[in-house]
């Protein structure tokens, strides 16, 4: 959600600006634009509704020249997607600004700065932050001040990039409640949201902590704590590898992630297991030790990842297991059980609401907390007490594919880790330790009912709306399949669990309503059979995904695909990807924009 890009070097920057937002582009965005300082000390600005490629172009048709530069793709909050509103924001021609966040309190300070004869071409909260810098600029010496003055003002989270045309050395950068990490060069010093949108510069960074304050120029950086003092912050070597933007064979970013799945499953799983136990090293027993309830906190897909694991660590591990989405949880008083473990998951790891509960988390008396996450340096990372790096590789579709299956799989093994102290057997706790390492094999199984799928996809051609459903663990999977169809289809999908059709959803069912049942072969097939019942009893038109053993034959009235037999342990993780196939090939006959559906942000930095 948003990317900002800067830069302060010798060199012209726009397409070191450009290339850093090209690397951002996964995070989700409506629009574009970047202002350069000229050497005659001249502020220029461009800016794009759509892609960044846009942006480009305009570079080329109009060139920038200059050393230090900021860039922006937003994603509209306060204003619609248009010219106007996009970023950078621009006051007086002097100072320019870009922002991720929402500023709370912008309708005040919007009026204030009128009456102070200030004019807003905009819709947005950031342009307050534009216009303030430049009104305290009136009475401070320094720019560093005067974004001091203007931050005490701001009320909400922000992470900003500011520069003033007058002193064209410098950026001001500040933080609070989104990520800013500066960048370290020779001569030269960036600033971005994500470190991935500087490797191509530089792999020396630094990350700012809630309530920092930066004076970058070329050759220092000098960091101001929330009170205003200087402070250190360590400058690591990024790890994170700068993996090809390249679809290579696929037509979209989503459908390479899903055919990357079992390549994913390999990676998490590697040099994690040892002799049919999960490896003493994958998750510091030291600090689990004694646990005796667990609280997961997520948002969207991995929420859904949540749902499962609450099956697995109650039935298996015999832990007792409570699940919220982060949004609903930071605001409300909860009961922190003692001996309590908190695990929050994120792809990103920069989720704002998963962020903030992790934070509160801390001061209700948790034992430990733990991170399942992909990005190494998010702040997720750096914040728990543990954490588990997924290794499933970049992930640049907004729609999570395999980042969802890895985050199962680790949280498999976190099961049959704690479970040691609980109930889980040796022997239970080998069958695991096989079933995830047949997972791969399955996967590709699965995938290679792709043409299948398609065929089924093409009956969504003319649906609005259609019912997924599943039944223990399988209805969490039933969400996700919900999940994916509405983002990248923009068809209107809801889960339930089945056994509730009775409790209102079988009213929805007709002839031209599809319902897609997940149903593997396990202790609740028999039950599915008799709700399958109710639904075909009613005109309903099926699409089953079910075990080759399950007895579910192909009709009239209902449409069977046979899914390769596994374990049931691991259905929950096998049965995803069929409804992935499913979700991506209905999204190519309705013609949306699949990587980066309408309205959605991969990384969501706002609450």
């Amino acid at each position: 959600m948003c990317g900002i890009v800067g830069a302060v070097a010798q060199r012209d920057v726009a397409a070191i600006l450009i290339a850093g937002l090209k690397q951002l582009e996964y995070r989700g965005y409506d629009s574009a634009g970047l202002a350069i300082i000229s050497a005659d000390k001249q502020l220029h600005c461009l800016r794009r509704v759509g892609k960044v490629e846009k942006l480009q172009q305009a570079v080329i048709e109009s060139p920038v020249f200059g050393g230090t530069g900021i860039a922006h793709t937003r994603w509209a909050t306060h204003g619609i997607a248009n010219e106007t509103n996009a970023h950078p924001h621009i006051s007086h021609q002097q100072i320019a600004v870009v922002h991720n966040g929402i500023i709370e309190n912008h309708q005040q300070l919007r009026q204030q700065l009128i009456e102070q004869g200030y004019t807003f071409s905009s819709e947005t909260d950031t342009e307050v932050i534009t216009h303030l810098t430049h009104f305290h600029l009136q009475t401070t010496e320094t720019l560093l001040e005067a974004v001091q003055k203007t931050i005490k003002q701001l009320q909400g989270a922000y992470g900003t990039v500011i520069i003033d045309k007058n002193d064209p050395e410098q950026m001001i950068v500040a933080r609070s409640g989104s990520p800013l990490v500066i960048g370290y060069g020779l001569g030269e010093h960036f600033v971005a949201s994500d470190p991935l949108a500087l490797l191509a510069v530089t792999r020396r960074f630094s990350f700012l902590e809630e309530g920092d304050i930066a004076q970058i120029s070329r050759f220092s950086v000098k960091i101001f704590d929330a009170q205003g003092d200087p402070v250190k912050r360590d400058i690591v070597e990024s790890q994170t590898s700068n993996e090809s933007n390249d679809k290579g064979q696929y037509k979209h970013y989503m459908l390479k992630e899903i055919f990357e799945q079992p390549l994913a499953l390999q990676r998490t799983l590697a040099g994690r297991i040892q002799q049919h136990k999960i490896a003493p090293d994958c998750f510091p027993n030291e600090k689990l030790q004694g646990i005796e309830h667990i609280q997961i906190i997520a948002c969207g897909t991995s929420y859904h990842a949540a749902l499962v694991a609450r099956y697995w660590f109650e039935s298996l591990a015999g832990i007792s297991c409570n699940v919220e989405i982060a949004s609903e949880f930071r605001y409300r008083k909860s009961v922190t059980p003692k001996n309590s473990l908190l695990i929050t998951l994120s792809q990103s790891g920069e989720t704002a609401d998963t962020l903030a509960a992790l934070r509160l988390a801390k001061q209700l008396d948790y034992q430990t907390t733990l991170t399942i996450c992909n990005s190494p340096e998010s702040s997720l990372v750096r914040e728990s007490d543990i954490a588990y790096m997924m290794k499933a590789g970049r992930e640049v579709g907004v729609a999570s594919s395999k980042a969802f299956t890895v985050q199962l799989a680790a949280l498999l093994m976190l099961v049959a880790t704690l479970g040691r102290q609980h109930q889980l057997s040796a022997d239970r706790e080998k069958q695991i330790v096989e079933a995830l390492q047949s997972l791969p094999a399955k996967i590709e199984q699965v995938l290679a009912m792709e043409q299948q799928i398609k065929q089924l996809a093409e009956g969504f051609a003319d649906k609005h709306h259609s019912l997924f459903l599943g039944r223990g663990e399988q209805y969490p999977i039933a969400m996700e399949g919900a999940l994916k169809l509405k983002e990248i289809s923009y068809i209107h999908a809801e889960a339930y669990a089945a056994g509730e059709l009775k409790h209102g959803p079988l009213a929805l069912v007709d002839a031209d309503m599809p319902v897609i049942v997940v149903a593997p072969d396990n202790e609740l097939l028999e039950k599915l059979k008799s709700n399958v019942e109710e639904v075909r009893a009613r005109g309903g038109l099926m699409i089953v995904f079910a075990d080759k053993n399950s007895g579910f034959k192909s009709d009239d009235t209902m449409q069977v695909l046979e899914v390769p037999h596994c374990d049931p342990i691991i259905a929950p993780i096998v049965y995803t990807i069929p409804l992935q196939l499913l979700s991506y090939h209905v999204a190519l006959i309705k013609g949306t924009d699949v990587d980066q559906p309408r309205n959605l942000a991969k990384s969501v930095t706002v609450e």
